[in-house]
């Protein structure tokens, strides 16, 4: 623990959260300071541009893009010494793929700025892959810009009231203690709720301290926020209309039971997106509930197993604000579904059907495939008193499910009921057990995980 840790350990809450506060005005400055407001201007210039500027725009800055990292990064200069550089997006097959494995095992050469002076942060281990990127301080003021911009259309902006629950480690013993799963930024208003404390036994502190501090705006990863929804739901509660006005999710995928359970107790709107700490480019969802690709600020494919274009399959980005560590035709771990729908919202951005979620995030059936996440979030449907459940397989023809109930409700009609949703999407073949436990804790990250899959290296 460092004396930094110790000293914030011993100081009264009131001080504590002034600490939080303070530091989170320096790093405001940073974030919002330089070239932010360009970058915001250039972003809200981009919304009402057509299809065809877009892809102007994305053209342009490709070829820069690509110049700059064969002269900026020793690795991109090698890997693409003996290569004719694409001159257009539709042209991009002709550079290699870049597996996290490769990007992993060549990251020291992939930067393009040393250590001292760059914004440097970690990727979440949650898969047993972390690795630490750099970004430039251009590129944090420019993704800040992309994000804020997003967020803008619902009213957003820093300093309106938000609950924000992130991987964020802030609480002593004493928190806990006194049931106080909450730290509060008071120069910003926003009060961050711990996502390492999700229990049953807290949550009640937990709704009872979010109603009463009515937030505006809700951040960060849905599983925590929809435990804390489920549970209002379940103790007949929810916000008033008009109170919160948007509800963001981060760094997990949000199913469409989540979604559901979110928008009943809150009284409002989900509006996801996706990126990526390593700096994958964005995709958000507009006022019609539609995902738009963000295509001026990078290039986006879906390839098959053979790599090849497809209508689903693994996400591979390019991305321009990466410029400390750069991303070209990055295999970032995620599967998408693309669509051939138009939308009216006023964003010509194009749209894509769903996000599939992570592609190590799957239950494997030898008698059906894979299973996504999304498909596992209807296992519950017509189950009560379910709080949430994790599947863990260690072998190829069996699974486990750690199961959290609300004994009240919960019965053994409502377990056949799972199991058999279950059986519908791994068949008959497989051995499925069910396991009651107090609770399912997060990872270090402090996200809760759906899945976990130890057998991937026997699946081709």
């Amino acid at each position: 623990m460092s004396v930094q840790q110790k000293v914030y350990n011993r100081l009264p809450n009131f001080l504590q959260n002034l600490v939080i506060s303070i530091f989170n005005k320096r790093s405001y400055k940073k974030r919002y300071g330089g070239k932010y407001s360009y970058y915001k201007a250039l972003q809200e210039s981009y919304q009402d541009l057509s299809y065809a500027e877009l892809k102007a725009i994305q053209q342009k800055r490709l070829v820069d893009f690509l110049q700059y990292a064969v002269n900026n990064s020793p690795f991109y200069k090698k890997k693409f010494e003996h290569l004719t550089l694409p001159e257009s997006p539709d042209q991009i097959s002709r550079l290699p793929l870049i597996s996290k494995e490769e990007f992993r095992s060549n990251v020291n050469e992939i930067y393009t700025v040393p250590a001292k002076g760059a914004f440097s942060g970690k990727t979440g281990g949650t898969t047993g892959f972390s690795l630490e990127v750099r970004h430039t301080l251009d590129n944090i003021q420019e993704r800040f810009a992309i994000l804020d911009t997003f967020r803008a259309k619902t009213g957003y902006v820093l300093g309106k009231r938000t609950a924000w629950f992130s991987g964020k480690s802030l609480l002593t013993k004493t928190d806990i203690a006194k049931n106080r799963f909450w730290k509060t930024d008071i120069l910003h208003h926003v009060r961050y709720y711990s996502t390492f404390h999700i229990k049953t036994e807290y949550l009640t502190h937990y709704v009872n301290n979010i109603l009463k501090y009515q937030p505006e705006y809700i951040v960060g990863f849905p599983t925590s926020i929809t435990e804390v929804a489920r549970h209002g739901l379940r103790n007949n509660l929810s916000f008033p209309k008009g109170v919160v006005k948007a509800i963001f999710p981060t760094s997990e995928t949000t199913t469409p039971e989540m979604r559901e359970v979110l928008e009943r107790f809150y009284n409002t709107k989900v509006y996801d997106q996706y990126a990526s700490s390593e700096g994958a480019p964005f995709i958000f969802e507009c006022s019609k509930g539609k995902l738009h690709l963000d295509i001026a600020n990078g290039v986006y494919e879906v390839l098959d197993k053979n790599d090849q274009e497809a209508e689903s399959g693994r996400l591979v980005v390019t991305a321009f604000p990466t410029h400390g560590t750069p991303l070209i035709r990055y295999d970032i771990g995620d599967t998408v579904e693309k669509g051939n729908e138009t939308c009216d919202c006023g964003n010509h951005n194009p749209v894509i059907k769903t996000i599939l979620g992570r592609i190590d995030d799957y239950v494997y059936s030898p008698e059906n495939g894979k299973i996504n996440t999304s498909n596992m979030s209807n296992t519950t449907k017509g189950v009560h008193g379910m709080i949430k459940y994790q599947a863990i397989q260690k072998e190829l023809n069996k699974i486990t499910l750690l199961i959290v109930t609300d004994k009240k409700l919960f019965t053994q009609k409502d377990l056949d009921t799972f199991i058999e949703n279950w059986r519908d999407r791994v068949g008959q073949k497989m051995e499925i057990e069910t396991k009651t436990v107090d609770d399912i804790p997060v990872e270090k990250s402090g996200k809760y995980r759906m899945v976990k899959n130890d057998i991937k290296h026997l699946i081709d």
